[in-house]
């Protein structure tokens, strides 16, 4: 298991606090210092069943620099997104976890930390 993280948000630390309480045997990867590729992020979308707006922090400075609340969220502008993503990793949302059983989540909430855990077979305590 990975867990994508921004050690200053609360989210990220809340959710390797119940990682650590559950046993969880998992990496950190902190992803504003090793960005993930476009492939990288192809990747974890297909894993989590998401499109690259879904996990998108809109809210930010940089989204606005952007202008990214005004893109179109379709298939041929995927690829923008992702490359937007992939060149300012401050618009990921997070934590982003992914699971020994192929799939992701983003672990904003302890339900979907646990389901994360339970997801690679930690789930047995």
């Amino acid at each position: 298991m990975e867990i994508w993280l921004n050690p200053a948000c609360s989210k990220c630390r809340s959710a390797v606090d119940l990682l650590d309480e559950e046993g969880a045997d998992y990496t950190v990867r902190r992803y504003l210092e090793q960005p993930p590729t476009a492939a990288e992020l192809r990747e974890v979308l297909d894993r989590l069943g998401l499109e690259p707006w879904d996990i998108t922090r809109t809210q930010e400075a940089e989204a606005a620099e952007l202008g990214i609340g005004g893109w179109e969220r379709t298939d041929a502008t995927r690829e923008r997104w992702i490359e937007a993503l992939a060149g300012r990793p401050r618009l990921i949302q997070r934590p982003i976890i992914t699971a020994d059983d192929g799939t992701a989540l983003v672990g904003r909430s302890e339900e979907a930390v646990r389901e994360a855990v339970a997801r690679s077979g930690r789930d047995d305590r």
